[in-house]
């Protein structure tokens, strides 16, 4: 397995990163703004992306965006195809992506925003902190990107103040004080059952 950081080579795929993307968003209901071919396309041409491949086969990707000047960097767009899946890939993919942004961008806020609890176990792994959605970027055109997530009108209806994803912050000034409290995969599953229920409840009236 070798993941490597995009170039022209792997503009073939794509459609399948898309595909992916779209079908892991239906199976899981929630949580997964879609791309566009183009989208993607352009992610990977600038090399603002990682992509794993086996034997020429495509195994995951993870792409950039920088917002407010590139004070704050997201990595985002994990996927893995199902074919490689429970084999640790995931949090591999972070961690490339990870080291890939910090030198990139040295200075810059890290952040991701995602549902699932696999992700936010190996977002605190890799040192990232929760955060409320207000210590991540102001700028718009992010959270317009979120348009196309069946969660969008939570974000509407908390004017962007928290929705069914879990901000995730690493800031490269506080790397001291990662790990400063033990993950806790029972409370953030409690957390999140909570939103859904009042949100849930919420669109319902």
């Amino acid at each position: 397995m070798e993941i490597v950081v995009t170039n022209s080579s792997h503009i073939k795929f794509a459609a399948i990163i898309c595909e992916t993307i779209a079908i892991s968003a239906q199976d899981r209901g929630t949580g997964i703004a879609k791309r566009t071919p183009a989208y993607i396309l352009q992610k990977i041409e600038l090399g603002n992306a990682v992509i794993a491949l086996e034997k020429g086969e495509f195994a995951g990707f993870c792409y950039i965006e920088t917002w407010n000047n590139k004070e704050f960097v997201v990595n985002s767009g994990l996927i893995v195809h199902p074919d490689f899946r429970k084999r640790g890939l995931a949090k591999k993919i972070k961690k490339k992506i990870l080291d890939y942004s910090i030198e990139k961008y040295p200075t810059a806020k890290i952040f991701g925003i995602t549902t699932g609890l696999a992700v936010l176990k190996i977002n605190y792994e890799l040192g990232y902190q929760p955060v409320t959605f207000s210590e991540l970027t102001s700028d718009q055109a992010f959270w317009d990107g979120c348009k196309t997530c069946v969660n969008f009108d939570v974000l509407q209806r908390t004017k962007q103040k928290m929705c069914l994803c879990t901000g995730m912050l690493y800031d490269p000034k506080h790397e001291k004080n990662i790990k400063e409290h033990p993950y806790n995969s029972k409370v953030l599953n409690r957390l999140k059952k909570i939103k859904q229920a009042l949100f849930l409840k919420k669109k319902k009236k």
